[in-house]
């Protein structure tokens, strides 16, 4: 294997050394990515709700003033009171919203762990699609410096009467083909360098071909779905909904139950008439506060049922999850062998075409081959240097699905 990808990269490059790997992509798109950034502050906000719910079961304190005329005679008037509120027992309001929000947080969290995995996937996609591209232009842009020295050859040997003027035409036509194949390679290859600097954040280089299979990826399809069963991230996301969702019951449930408070107030009322700036005696108040709710006109049963409900259709989705998850590790992993056995085999017919290929050249140079079959070798020898690179291509392509798919995509996936 080593020595077929010695000729691989030998027969599609004749370029200097490469600028930019995969791993340099990654990075890059990993610290400046908008998409992922937005993920990022969003997954902050989220992280802030489970101190909100907290909240409900502290103390309060606030102050209040007041001010007015009095028609009766005494004149303006006006009052400063300071207020304070403690729960003592929330009938399980504050432990049931804390334990939903936290549910609420590692969903979320999974969720970004998942929306980093598709920007990963998608700097792997544009890699790979530019990549192939570079390879595409390079590949015709050498078919036709080959083909130039092949007219010019047959030129010579027409005027030394060894070749015919249909010999010539013949690989004259042949160039004219691949300068056309060249114009089309170039204009792919600007819209895949569009694509890379969109996803990337920057400008690409010439793109390393010689990227190692990630460590991490699964050793084979049984594993690739155990994989995908425990670390998912849309699959792990959508079970702890399920989980906020059972909390979301308890705290519909807990509307129902008495709440007990320790409330204070204290204030001071002052009479403004005449300038004489008199005060109302200071009032202060301490006691416990309870709250039965005896009718609510059928609210908090209601809450309840939809809560319940909600929980039923997160469980249904965690099952639809699940199965999405082992189909996706399935699809991933098929199509990654195939991708595999196609590129073995795609190397193996590169390297009989470039033995092909000169073999008919020789044979050519002493009159035992036709022109047509110098074109005909010549063609199939890029078509087979096409091949492997599609083929590279659709590897590492389902290489990051697969790594997707069983949680397992991360900044370091590439080393």
């Amino acid at each position: 294997m080593t020595r077929r990808f010695a000729i691989l990269v030998a027969l599609l490059l004749a370029t200097p050394a490469p600028a930019e790997t995969l791993r340099d992509a990654i990075a890059a798109a990993y610290a400046g990515n908008p998409q992922l950034a937005a993920a990022r502050a969003r997954q902050e906000a989220l992280a802030e709700t489970p101190e909100q719910a907290r909240a409900l079961g502290r103390p309060i304190l606030s102050t209040g003033a007041s001010s007015g005329y009095d028609r009766l005679g005494y004149g303006t008037s006006g009052a400063a009171t300071i207020d304070a509120a403690l729960p003592i027992w929330t009938g399980g309001r504050v432990r049931s919203a804390v334990r939903a929000a936290d549910r609420d947080v590692a969903a979320g969290a999974e969720g970004l762990r998942d929306v980093e995995a598709a920007v990963l996937q998608g700097v792997v996609l544009a890699y790979a699609d530019l990549l192939y591209n570079q390879q595409a232009v390079e590949v015709a842009r050498v078919g036709i410096e080959r083909l130039d020295r092949q007219v010019a050859e047959a030129r010579a040997r027409f005027g030394l009467g060894q070749a015919t003027r249909t010999d010539v035409a013949q690989l004259e036509a042949q160039r004219a083909t691949v300068v056309a194949n060249l114009a089309d390679a170039e204009g792919a290859l600007a819209a895949a360098e569009a694509a890379y600097r969109a996803v990337v954040g920057r400008d690409a280089g010439v793109l390393s071909p010689e990227i190692p299979p990630p460590a991490a990826l699964p050793e084979d399809r049984a594993q690739a779905r155990r994989a995908a069963e425990t670390a998912n991230p849309l699959l792990l996301q959508q079970r702890r909904l399920v989980e906020a969702s059972a909390a979301r019951i308890d705290q519909a449930r807990a509307d129902g139950a008495p709440a007990l408070d320790l409330a204070g107030g204290y204030g001071r009322g002052v009479r403004i008439g005449s300038g004489d700036g008199r005060g109302y005696p200071v009032a202060g108040s301490v006691g416990l506060a309870l709250r039965v709710p005896l009718l609510t006109g059928g609210l908090i049963p209601a809450r309840i049922r939809q809560a319940q409900a909600t929980n039923r259709a997160e469980r249904f989705q965690a099952d639809a999850s699940l199965r999405e998850a082992v189909r996706a590790a399935d699809t991933a992993w098929a199509s990654l062998t195939a991708a595999q056995a196609r590129l073995r085999a795609n190397i193996d017919g590169l390297a009989a075409a470039d033995l092909a290929l000169r073999g008919v050249r020789a044979e050519y140079g002493f009159g035992l081959r036709s022109t047509i079959d110098l074109l005909v070798a010549d063609q199939s020898f890029r078509a087979a240097q096409l091949a492997v690179a599609s083929a590279r291509a659709d590897m590492l392509v389902a290489q990051a699905a697969l790594l997707r798919a069983t949680g397992r995509l991360t900044g370091s996936a590439y080393g």
